[in-house]
């Protein structure tokens, strides 16, 4: 391997690190800041403290169904392959924040309501969303043509983006238990202690940096030259015949049908 090509991949391998190291290092301080230094809720007690888990981790949800819209978009516009891989890693990253952010909110929901599970608005239409793009996913794996499926997911990866404010104006537009938005709310102006604020915008850091880690990591594994479109190691050629022993001829090939005869 020759100089050049060493350099690429060390750029990033060091970026790599970098934004890893960051994201642990911002995680470190927002754990200390989430479960030391910041005051329990005066109403709800220490289960408050599943917020700063809860909301970065739809916070990130929500920022990669995004980036799967925008990546969907580039590519039903022809812009490049490889948003096609940014649109899948963020679609996985997605679905693993939205399943974290239910538990979370069903753990949360059987300390302030008594039950794991409610017909909420906001608990159904987020599991809506869940579903759409664990069917994302589903319909990137199916067999057949790669540009084709790829093709197919981005139209889907454009429309199932609709879901996502539905989920964040569902607390607004219908009577629901769960409370308004946190952070995002119309007035932009959070009703939170300054130390519980700070240590929640220290989780959205960290979970923010460690998504954007992930789906680098994951983009470079999907466009890797031995990756198949699913982001699997391809398998290598099989190798030659053995070569014949010495003093016998070597086998003959296999003849198809249509050389028979």
């Amino acid at each position: 391997m020759t100089q050049v090509t060493q350099a690429p991949r060390a750029a990033r391998r060091s970026g790599w690190l970098s934004l890893g190291g960051a994201a642990v290092a911002t995680a470190v301080v927002a754990g200390v800041l989430a479960l030391a230094v910041a005051p329990a809720d005066s109403v709800q007690g220490q289960s408050q403290r599943l917020m700063y888990v809860h909301v970065p981790s739809a916070w990130t949800a929500f920022l990669s169904f995004a980036a799967v819209w925008l990546s969907s978009a580039a590519v039903l516009l022809r812009v490049g392959r490889r948003w096609d891989a940014v649109a899948q890693a963020a679609a996985e990253l997605g679905v693993v924040m939205t399943a974290l952010a239910i538990a979370e909110g069903s753990i949360w929901g059987h300390e302030a309501w008594g039950v794991w599970w409610t017909w909420d608005p906001r608990l159904v239409t987020t599991a809506l969303l869940l579903v759409l793009y664990i069917a994302y996913l589903a319909m990137r794996a199916l067999p057949g043509d790669p540009v084709r499926t790829s093709r197919r997911a981005a139209v889907a990866g454009v429309l199932f983006f609709a879901q996502v404010p539905i989920v964040h104006f569902s607390v607004l537009w219908w009577r629901t238990l769960h409370q308004p938005p946190t952070l995002l709310r119309p007035s932009l102006s959070p009703p939170m202690d300054p130390v519980m604020l700070l240590a929640l915008l220290c989780s959205l850091a960290a979970f923010t940096l460690g998504g954007a880690w992930y789906v680098r990591r994951r983009v470079a594994q999907l466009t890797a030259p031995d990756a198949d479109p699913q982001g699997a190691p391809v398998a290598a050629p099989s190798a030659a015949a053995p070569a014949a022993a010495p003093g016998r001829p070597a086998a003959d090939p296999v003849l198809s049908t249509s050389e028979v005869g």
